[in-house]
């Protein structure tokens, strides 16, 4: 199984969203969060709580079986695209065991949706 964990401007995040619930994701993390560095759109805005400039931005996170994850991948990467500096980065992870806290299954059985 792998984890994917993408950061994209906040405006192009539920367009992805869309995308990876039409490929059958059952479940997304959309985190908001804000961002620095030296990839800052140029649009971004000074923050007095930080003292420098900062964007805005989405993190999503998708767990999936090994076999699923270039294609998840490649929706997130062409969806969150615009061609511009500060479009985002994708990070891919391994992970070591998914355990359903209602039902106790384990490994990818426990990425499925539990039917009531």
């Amino acid at each position: 199984m792998k984890e994917i964990k993408a950061y994209m401007r906040e405006f192009k995040a539920e367009e992805v969203i869309n995308s990876l619930e039409e490929a059958g994701v059952p479940g997304i993390t959309v985190i908001n969060m804000r961002s620095t560095g030296k990839n800052i759109p140029e649009d971004a805005s000074y923050s007095i709580d930080f003292c420098e400039k900062i964007a805005s931005i989405a993190k999503i996170e998708v767990v999936c079986s090994d076999e699923d994850v270039v294609k998840l991948v490649d929706i997130i990467q062409k969806t969150a695209y615009t061609g511009q500096k500060g479009d985002g980065m994708i990070f891919i992870t391994n992970i070591e065991h998914a355990i359903k806290i209602k039902t106790g299954e384990w490994g990818e059985d426990a990425l499925l949706p539990t039917i009531d």
